[in-house]
Formats: C-alpha cells, sequence, structure tokens
C-alpha cells in the first residue's frame, strides 16, 4: 500500500527532487552479510513455520495436560475420555485460531519486533473465549469449563517457554553466522556515549554501531563522526538503523529526521525516552542491556489494510445505495439554483502528497476559484489552512450543503476508487498542501478519510496544528471499531454543525 507514497511529493509541493529513491521502509535491505543468510525469504519462513510448530504443539499439550491434571485430581476416568474426545473435536479449530490470532497480534515477526508476554497472554485469552463461544453455539454441554481455564493456564506456560527457547536458540545461531544491525547513533554529546557504552558491554546484542552523528561537540569514544544531520542521508545504504540516543533530541529535527529515515527504509529505535509526539507508534523492542522502542511508520499495512478496505467498501456501498436518492434530490437543487456542474472537482493531496480529484456536490459560483486570490487576505485561520466565515463565493444553496456537510457525500465514489477511506485525515486542497510543515506531512501517509476526527471534535473551530494532531492520534490507535466510532459521531457532529463553514 506504502508504494508511492512519495512519488510525485516533488511535483505537488514544487519543491526540489530528493537526491535519493525513496524506498518503503517495510521493505527487505540487502545488508546480510553471512551467505547463510542472503535468503531472507527462506529465513522468515523458516522462521515463521518453527514458532508455528511451536505453538501448535505448546496448545495440544497445555488440552493434554489439563485434561490429566482433572482426572488426576478428581480419579474419574470416563472424564478423561469424555474431555479427550472433546479434544480431538476442537483442537483443529483452536490451532487455526492460535495461529490467525497470533499473526494479528504480530508473534511471528522478525525476532526483534516479536511483542513480548503481555501479547501472547492476550492473544491466548481471546483464543479460549472464541472457542468456548463457538463449542456453546454447536450446542456443547461442559459439566465443568476447567478444560477451558486450565487448557488456558497450561498454555501460556509452554508458549511463553517454548518461544524463550526459540529466542535463545535462534539467537545464537544469528550471532554465530555474523549477522548484526549496523546503527548509527545520532544525540547530543554524553548521551551518545552513553548508549555506546551500553551496547559494547552486552554480550549478546547484535547491535553493531556504525558511526555518529551529535549536535554537540562529543570526544572521541571509538566511533566515526559522520558529520551533521543533514549529510546522514548518504550512509542510508549501508546501515540498517538510526538509534536516537538523547531523550532530549530536539522534537522538530527528530520529527524530520524520522521521516527521512522512513522514506528511505531505514528503521528508526529510540532510547527511552523520547518526545511526546513521537511516542505515539512505539512498540518494545526486547533487549538484554539497553530497552529500546522501534518508531513505526504511520501506515496501514498487510492485514490492518486489507479490514480497512473492506470496512470501507462495504460500508460506502450501503451508504451510497441509501442516500442515492437523496442525492438526487441535493443535485437538482444545485442545478436548478446557479449555473455550472452538479459535481465540482477539486484537486487535492492524496497518499504521499499525490494529487487527485476530491469530488463534492458544487456549492460556488461557477468563477470560484479565479477569486481565490483577491480573498487571501480574508482569510481567517491560522497555519495553511484557508477559510472564511461567509465566503462571498458560495451560493445559497452551497452555504446549506456546507453547513451540514452534504456537500462531501459524493466523495463515496472517491472510496470505492480507491481514492480516499471513510475515516482518515481530510485531504487538503493543494494551496494548503504546499503550505504544510515537514512534520505535518506524516498525516499524507496513508488514505484522505471523508469524515475523521477532525469533524468530531471541533472541525473548523480548531488550529490547525490541534488538528494535524488528531490526525497523528487516529493513526496510532486506529481500528475497525474506532473507525465505526467516528462515523456514528460524524452524524451528532454534524447535526450540531458546530465549526462547518
Amino acid at each position: 500500500m506504502a508504494n508511492g507514497l512519495v512519488k510525485e511529493r516533488t511535483d505537488v509541493e514544487q519543491s526540489k527532487p530528493v537526491a535519493f529513491a525513496a524506498r518503503d521502509v517495510r521493505a527487505p535491505r540487502g545488508v546480510l552479510r553471512s551467505p547463510l543468510l542472503r535468503w531472507v525469504g527462506a529465513r522468515r519462513l523458516a522462521r515463521i513455520g518453527t514458532l508455528v510448530a511451536l505453538d501448535v504443539a505448546a496448545l495440544l499439550l497445555a488440552i493434554g495436560s489439563a485434561a490429566v491434571v482433572r482426572t488426576l485430581l478428581l480419579g474419574d476416568h470416563l472424564q478423561f475420555h469424555s474431555a479427550v474426545k472433546q479434544t480431538k473435536q476442537y483442537a483443529p479449530m483452536a490451532c487455526l485460531v492460535t495461529i490467525l490470532l497470533f499473526a494479528l497480534a504480530g508473534l511471528y515477526g522478525e525476532r526483534t519486533l516479536r511483542p513480548g508476554f503481555a501479547r501472547v497472554v492476550a492473544a491466548l485469552f481471546q483464543v479460549t473465549l472464541v472457542i468456548l463461544a463457538y463449542a456453546i453455539v454447536q450446542g456443547q454441554h461442559f459439566s465443568s469449563y476447567y478444560i477451558f481455564y486450565g487448557s488456558l493456564t497450561f498454555a501460556i506456560v509452554y508458549v511463553t517457554v517454548l518461544r524463550a527457547i526459540f529466542d535463545r536458540v535462534s539467537g545464537a545461531l544469528l550471532r554465530a553466522a555474523g549477522y548484526r544491525r549496523r546503527t548509527v547513533l545520532v544525540g547530543t554529546g554524553s548521551q551518545i556515549a552513553d548508549v555506546a557504552h551500553a551496547l559494547a558491554a552486552g554480550t549478546h546484542s547484535d547491535i553493531e554501531p556504525v558511526g555518529f552523528v551529535s549536535l554537540s561537540p562529543l570526544p572521541s569514544n571509538g566511533l566515526r563522526d559522520l558529520g551533521s544531520l543533514e549529510g546522514i542521508d548518504r550512509y542510508f545504504d549501508e546501515i540498517d538503523e538510526v538509534l536516537i540516543a538523547d531523550p532530549a533530541f530536539p522534537q522538530d529535527r527528530a520529527v524530520e529526521l524520522v521521516d527521512r529515515c522512513h522514506r528511505h527504509g531505514v528503521r528508526v529505535r529510540v532510547a527511552p525516552s523520547t518526545m511526546e509526539i513521537l511516542m505515539e507508534r512505539v512498540e518494545f523492542v526486547p533487549g538484554q542491556t539497553l530497552p529500546l522502542f522501534e518508531l513505526k511508520p504511520p501506515v496501514f499495512e498487510g492485514v490492518d489494510f486489507f479490514v480497512k478496505r473492506t470496512f470501507d467498501v462495504v460500508a460506502s456501498t450501503l451508504i451510497a445505495l441509501v442516500l442515492v436518492p437523496f442525492a438526487i434530490v441535493v443535485a437538482l437543487m444545485i442545478k436548478l439554483t446557479s449555473r455550472g456542474p452538479v459535481i465540482y472537482r477539486s484537486v487535492r493531496a492524496g497518499m504521499g502528497g499525490a494529487p487527485f480529484d476530491c469530488l463534492k456536490f458544487r456549492t460556488m459560483y461557477a468563477d470560484a476559484d479565479r477569486q481565490q486570490p483577491e480573498l487571501e487576505g480574508r482569510n481567517e485561520k491560522g497555519g495553511p489552512l484557508f477559510k472564511i466565515r461567509r465566503d462571498p463565493r458560495v451560493t445559497p444553496v452551497g452555504r446549506f450543503l456546507r453547513r451540514w456537510s452534504i456537500d462531501e457525500l459524493p466523495q463515496l465514489v472517491n472510496v470505492l476508487r480507491g481514492e480516499m477511506s471513510l475515516v482518515g485525515p481530510r485531504p487538503l486542497t493543494l494551496r494548503d498542501y504546499r503550505r504544510l510543515e515537514e512534520w505535518h506531512r506524516k498525516r499524507n501517509h496513508v488514505l484522505p478519510g471523508i469524515t475523521g476526527l477532525w469533524q468530531v471534535s471541533g472541525r473548523s473551530e480548531l488550529h490547525f496544528d490541534e488538528l494535524v494532531r488528531l490526525d497523528f492520534l487516529y493513526l496510532e490507535s486506529w481500528s475497525v471499531f474506532l473507525d465505526l466510532t467516528i462515523l456514528l459521531k460524524t452524524v451528532p457532529a454534524v447535526m450540531r454543525a458546530r465549526g462547518a463553514w
């Protein structure tokens, strides 16, 4: 989904071209130095296959252990045979559900990115609830539900132990094969030296610092000085990640650095703690000597993208079918009251800044675009947005449509065409997009939306920086439930018409 996130960015921004070819941060990088580890795909399949096998074995062993313990405690062999029969009936589904939920939880990801104990427990608890609900729906009757909570208890133990053994063995094999993550330390003064010392002291660390970039003078520490932060781009092809080592690192420079790294396929990790704006999408990376957090790029990918896109297509189709008669009435009102097309194609900056035609019911007179330069001085919004409460270009019908956000309905077509999502950051006009600061542009890493947290949190009454932070909060907290909640809250927000102008 992220292919093209930065493609055409220079066309939209009309800025100087970037000197490097953009790269998706999720794309595998050719930095493995051992012939054995160059088989990235085979290594990934081996990792996933081994973990799946261990999880299935742990689950079956857990169910069997629960049945054995119950038999030993009660001495009822008939109950044991009944438990074995039920286990054979539901074990295949339990294994399948476990694999699916573990995959959704990221538990089959790379070694450095896999979540820890808490995520394992949560996923196993969900598996137990799903299987219990399925058994009840199938009409099964249980004299005791011990087999469920007993199996859950044993599964937590077995899965955790087997995965810990796997991590220890696979880590030893990787180190023996010479695998290291080449890292550049970024920060100020003594913080870099402290982090470098902690990494050097770790006997099991797979991080190899290759140099540093310091914002203040730093005494010789055995690492190579890579110069200024502005010149770090020339080392992106030689490294795997950038480690921000200073919790006091300037916020604006950190946001810019993170965006540059993600656009060139370089991971970013942060030594705790760091700035609030960057800590919204961190994921803990377990380590032996230095706890790290990874700053994940704010994109919808894999299962998340499939779920969100499916939700968009199904929901927008249903909404469009319901509103067709209403849309016809609106189209007639526009056509009969002013000259010009019913549908206005507003060129907006979409994902990655790529322009697209955002469809709207026309709310202005036909020559509105030509009047824009004359009205710039009357802009009532701060930041890059252009808004006028009583815009003279808006028709009487258009004012009504804008007040109740009816003019946005044709964007359901944009959603079905894959140019927008039902919920997401609002697409900006090219005029507004060109005036964005660098840290604002993170909001354009995903498809824009018809509605979003802007619409349910004050709309045009909020300062632009506050609106952008709402977009960031949405990106970090996304779920289908959140999308559904925002859609439901949009209705009363539109009815109140607060900030709609």
